[in-house]
């Protein structure tokens, strides 16, 4: 039921308040009366008014009195009040009124015209209030229900990233000992029976392991924890690696595989070279992974250049099995492929390509498809990119060499990934101690001197970060000027596990399981450090 407004009228004669009703019998109002300042003062702190019309002369408390006494309190502080009386012969009265707090001052003989136009006006302005009271209240409770909403996200993301992270550690864990032990066995003297089971293992482990940096960069992205890097490079080195690490697969199948790169492109670029890799590989994997004959190429070409703004256009383009126009319009969302066949016959998350979406979109760029079915696919995406007028070390053919010799500490309380590290560093000619736990880690730092140390994260005892900490305070408490080259060796693979390390003082970050190249570029990375320490 709709709630009428409601208006006090004061005076001591009922004739009075008789002729005020009357003259307000067409207004959607309740009105009440009241016979003195006294009473339209109890009246005022019980109930809710959107006017007053009161007397000046009243026995006892007058008109005056009687809105002094209402701005002292805070319910009637701002009460719209109108005083009606007999005593206009002098302006002072009405001057008396105003300054009283009064909004107007009608005289007697009252014009109904005149204030009927001035309850209006105050009916007008009380609705307009109690709509916006209204309104402030539906959005304080919208704002609370927001609140409560951005809790519960808040809460379910920081569920969501600490369960992604302990379940990538634990696969990751026993997947590093899979493919290290794998590739270590596949250098052994084999048959070729013996052989080809093996490569069996090694690609299924890394289908696993794209499957698994999928999930996690699909988080990232998702969650807004991807950081795109500005550092030099030289774009035929990152196409010719795409190249060589794909052509394993397109000559397993028979494919025609090449490149070509326009000579209208800079040697030197600056950009983000690892997310131009990692778009160009989901690209090239997918051509090879649904062309069964002919061929795949890569292309890039130099669409404009301003300054030293350029914009390349990226094309690979195959003769595979091609996409319908209903699966063109699915094809870069998050866990959906062109067909629900495909998904069926060639595997696969469905995450690569919306992935592949989202860093170019991050790099200001655009991606799209030309395809038809059973007529081949081109893949295509558009970056803008800085050429840069120096020469990049890559461009000059200095090439980095493994040191001689390293002081090495490992870190790891799993026994299976203990044998890979060691059997992986042996192959470079080194010996490695062993700690099993932190603490342990920590004791052996304190008896001998190690260049490097390879560290794990999650260890019983005493963790990866907390051993870091004690290595890096009895350096500073011993003055030891040549510190240790700490790295991360880690199954824990999200954004932030790499910065809390950093801050802990370690110097790099390598996840499991890693490549041979990984090392090989950490052990490197040590050498310099030790060199110009």
């Amino acid at each position: 039921m709709k709630m009428k407004p409601k208006i006090l009228i004061v005076d001591d004669l009922l004739e009075n308040l008789i002729s005020l009703e009357a003259i307000l019998e067409d207004f959607e109002i309740e009105i009440v009366k009241a016979f003195s300042g006294e009473e339209a003062l109890k009246h005022s702190l019980k109930e809710d008014f959107a006017l007053v019309i009161l007397d000046v002369q009243m026995p006892g408390m007058n008109g005056y009195e009687t809105l002094e006494m209402m701005r002292q309190r805070k319910k009637t502080k701002y009460l719209p009040v109108i005083f009606v009386s007999a005593i206009h012969q002098s302006d002072l009265n009405i001057i008396k009124g105003i300054e009283t707090g009064a909004v107007d001052f009608i005289p007697k003989p009252i014009i109904p015209d005149i204030l009927k136009g001035k309850v209006q006006v105050f009916l007008d302005l009380y609705l307009q209030r109690k709509r916006l009271d209204i309104l402030l209240a539906e959005m304080e409770e919208a704002n609370m229900n927001l609140k409560m909403a951005k809790s519960k996200a808040e809460i379910a993301t920081r569920t969501k990233s600490m369960f992604l992270a302990n379940m990538t550690h634990e696969i990751r864990t026993p997947l590093n000992g899979v493919i290290g032990l794998s590739k270590l066995l596949q250098k052994t003297e084999l048959n070729h029976d013996q052989q080809e089971l093996l490569n069996i293992i090694i690609t299924s482990g890394e289908n696993l392991f794209q499957i698994i940096n999928d999930i996690l960069d699909f988080s990232k992205i998702e969650s807004g924890q991807i950081q795109l890097e500005t550092i030099n490079f030289g774009l035929k080195a990152i196409i010719n690696n795409v190249y060589q690490l794909m052509k394993f697969k397109a000559d397993e199948k028979g494919l025609e595989f090449a490149y070509d790169i326009s000579d209208e492109i800079p040697a030197n670029l600056n950009g983000d070279p690892l997310r131009i890799s990692q778009i160009m590989m989901n690209l090239v994997n997918n051509a090879i992974k649904f062309t069964a004959q002919g061929h795949v190429k890569i292309s890039v070409e130099l669409i404009d250049k301003t300054g030293d703004s350029i914009r390349l256009l990226f094309k690979i383009k195959d003769s595979g099995i091609g996409i319908s126009e209903e699966g063109k319009s699915v094809i870069f969302k998050e866990f959906s492929q062109s067909e629900s066949s495909i998904a069926r016959r060639y595997g696969g998350t469905g995450l690569g390509l919306a992935i592949s979406k989202n860093l170019v979109n991050l790099m200001s760029g655009e991606i799209g498809v030309n395809s038809k079915l059973n007529q081949g696919s081109e893949f295509w995406f558009r970056l803008p990119l800085k050429e840069l007028k120096i020469e990049t070390s890559e461009s000059k053919g200095h090439i980095d060499m493994i040191p001689k010799q390293l002081r090495i500490l490992l870190a790891e309380d799993n026994v299976v990934n203990q044998l890979v590290a060691k059997l992986t560093l042996k192959q470079y000619g080194f010996e490695c101690d062993v700690a099993n736990n932190g603490q342990e880690a920590f004791e052996l730092f304190q008896k001998n001197t190690y260049d490097l140390v390879l560290m794990d994260m999650q260890m019983p005892e005493v963790d990866g970060l907390q051993s870091t900490a004690l290595i890096r305070n009895y350096e500073k408490d011993n003055l030891i000027q040549n510190q240790a080259y700490i790295v991360a060796l880690t199954a824990n693979a999200m954004t932030d596990d790499k910065q809390r390390c950093l801050l802990a003082g370690m110097n790099n970050f390598l996840s499991k399981p890693f490549t041979e190249k990984e090392i090989n570029k950490i052990l490197i990375e040590a050498g310099k450090f030790v060199e110009n320490a």
